[in-house]
């Protein structure tokens, strides 16, 4: 008879936020796949949780180790599938593993718990729902713009994790193709110095710059367009990203027009507002 795999949650931070549940589940198991044994072996010690590991499970190796997983599922091993933090295969590795199991019939079990999605959307402000979850931006300048740009009409929530080495390019980008959306970028949850960065892209990347390299797990919440109060712009922002595109080497016209459009105002209040002209 097949063993069952299940998919653990752990904490994200706080290592008191693990269920009774999974801490029940990680003893009774056979066997724990880790993505990383060094970081999960401080939860398990915290908690005297003595069950041995089997091989890591990181990026990289997933499809070339699930098979050698589920011949030990088939031979009658329960095992525990566990990232270094949070829900399994969100944005972290496990479904070359979920799917494998799956297709060989070895029942799938999850554990549910913590997860920085949650907590970032509440925190945020923003409406939390309806919302999507959409991984990381795109790495390369190029695919992370057009991205961004799909966003301009998007009425949902949107969730993302982004990386402290990365995660001023993608304010840079955010501050020119959605230079008034409002943001939350989500520091640190549950641990110590949890924090979370409220404003536009353009306002949250000063911020950045002047404090230096963040640290730590970063959530990015970006608001629904529907929440943006067109009217309500400043119009030094306006200004602002239109002397960027003509910078860029955008024609004046093009540039008045992609303005009007990325705050929705008229063209005639943006030209007034560009120019600093006074309002009939």
């Amino acid at each position: 008879m097949a063993g069952t795999l299940y998919v653990v949650a752990t904490p994200i931070g706080n290592l008191e936020d693990v269920t009774l549940r999974a801490l029940r589940v990680l003893r009774e198991v056979d066997l724990i796949v880790a993505e990383d044994t060094r970081r999960s072996r401080i939860l398990l010690e915290r908690y005297r949780i003595k069950t041995p590991f089997t091989t890591s499970f990181y990026q990289g190796v997933e499809r070339e180790r699930a098979g050698e997983i589920v011949n030990l599922l088939e031979a009658g091993k329960d095992i525990a599938l566990i990232s270094d933090a949070g829900t399994p295969l969100v944005a972290d590795p496990g479904y070359p593993l979920v799917r494998e199991a799956l297709a060989r019939g070895v029942p799938v079990v999850v554990v549910p718990g913590p997860t920085a999605i949650i907590p970032a959307l509440i925190l945020s402000g923003f409406p939390p729902y309806p919302f999507v979850f959409d991984g990381t931006p795109p790495k390369k300048e190029k695919a992370r713009r057009e991205y961004f740009a799909s966003l301009r009409e998007e009425r949902r929530t949107v969730v993302l994790y982004e990386s402290p080495h990365r995660i001023e390019n993608t304010l840079d980008t955010l501050a020119e193709v959605l230079p008034a959306r409002p943001l939350a970028l989500c520091r640190e949850l549950t641990k110590v110095h949890e924090e979370v960065i409220r404003g536009t892209a353009g306002e949250i990347l000063s911020q950045v710059r002047r404090r230096g390299k963040l640290k730590g797990e970063l959530v990015l919440v970006i608001s629904p367009a529907a929440s943006l109060p067109a009217t309500e712009s400043p119009p030094s922002l306006v200004r602002e990203r239109y002397q960027r595109l003509l910078r860029e080497g955008i024609p004046a016209k093009e540039a008045l027009r992609k303005v009007a459009a990325e705050f929705q105002l008229p063209r005639r209040r943006v030209y007034r507002l560009v120019h600093g002209l006074p309002e009939k």
